[in-house]
């Protein structure tokens, strides 16, 4: 494909994590991208190679999103095809991305559990991956204080004992900021600990359910549910809060928590800046993994 001619489109993907491997693409294995980038073969297979998706942050085996962000490339011909080749289509090329939104769904089924809730002509400089300035998650915990729904079983850990969302909270603020986070990270070879924590705090909805709220610039791996199970711990008295900067700071692995499951975690937003700065901040964070010659958006698996 020639890069300088292709059309990318901005794709916002929501997606029940249960039975997927996580996002990233594996070999014999049922992931959310390489099923989404089957059904793009299948819509686009009389049109070239089929394109491939990037994402804005991989997720684990298990965790959920409401708010996933990708982009993917189209040559000229692709584009056309939406556009030339849509059913009902209005004349105008915005009917075309919104068509390949359709046709992916209908692909899913109605009982699909990846849906793709709107795909729209990439804004200039857009790039899914890098252009990013925040990552939001959610956290849900049922514990012994709230109403248990097994109709969202898939959706939030149930916890045995009563938890202080008080003591939670408390704890959970004194961790923003710029920080070493090797201690609330599973290391990967070649890639830096080191994040802004923008937010972390806790609520209950109406049913008492206990929902985590972290942003971040980027999350580095098990960090958000490392993060959980830390505030876990001080909510059931077993850690004083100040104790979870300390772990902070020794910027070393421990055993004085447990990393909670994935079920209870979802990707609920990306955060992208004004279209004006969108290619400033792509090149900004590219210049900057060249520079440490890590990746520092090697955001999944939070």
């Amino acid at each position: 494909m020639n890069e300088d001619r292709a059309i990318r489109l901005r794709l916002d993907i929501a997606y029940d994590g249960t039975a997927f491997t996580g996002w990233a693409k594996q070999p014999g294995i049922r992931t959310v991208q390489g099923e989404l980038e089957l059904a793009l073969a299948t819509v686009l297979r009389r049109y070239g190679d089929a394109p491939m998706l990037t994402v804005a942050g991989r997720t684990d085996a298990g965790v959920h999103a409401t708010g996933q962000v990708a982009h993917v490339d189209l040559s000229p011909a692709q584009f056309s095809s939406l556009v030339d080749g849509n059913r009902g289509k209005t004349g105008g090329i915005t009917d075309g991305p919104a068509g390949l939104a359709r046709r992916l769904n209908g692909i899913a089924g109605l009982t699909g559990d990846v849906y793709v809730s709107a795909i729209t002509v990439a804004a200039p400089g857009f790039d899914a991956r890098f252009s990013p300035i925040w990552r939001r998650y959610e956290y849900r915990i049922a514990d012994a204080a709230a109403r248990r729904n097994p109709l969202t079983r898939n959706h939030t850990v149930w916890y045995p004992t009563g938890l202080d969302r008080d003591a939670m909270n408390t704890a959970a603020r004194e961790l923003l900021g710029l920080h070493d986070w090797a201690a609330y990270c599973r290391p990967r070879e070649g890639s830096t600990t080191i994040r802004t924590l923008q937010e972390f705090s806790w609520r209950r909805d109406a049913q008492g359910v206990l929902i985590a709220t972290l942003q971040a610039d980027a999350f580095c791996h098990s960090m958000v549910r490392a993060l959980v199970g830390a505030a876990v711990s001080v909510g059931e008295r077993r850690l004083p809060g100040q104790r979870l900067v300390g772990i902070r700071n020794a910027a070393q692995r421990t055993s004085e928590f447990k990393v909670m499951p994935a079920a209870g975690l979802t990707l609920v937003e990306v955060g992208y800046p004004a279209v004006a700065e969108l290619a400033a901040r792509a090149n900004q964070t590219r210049a900057r993994r060249e520079a440490r010659g890590v990746d520092p958006l090697n955001v999944g698996s939070p």
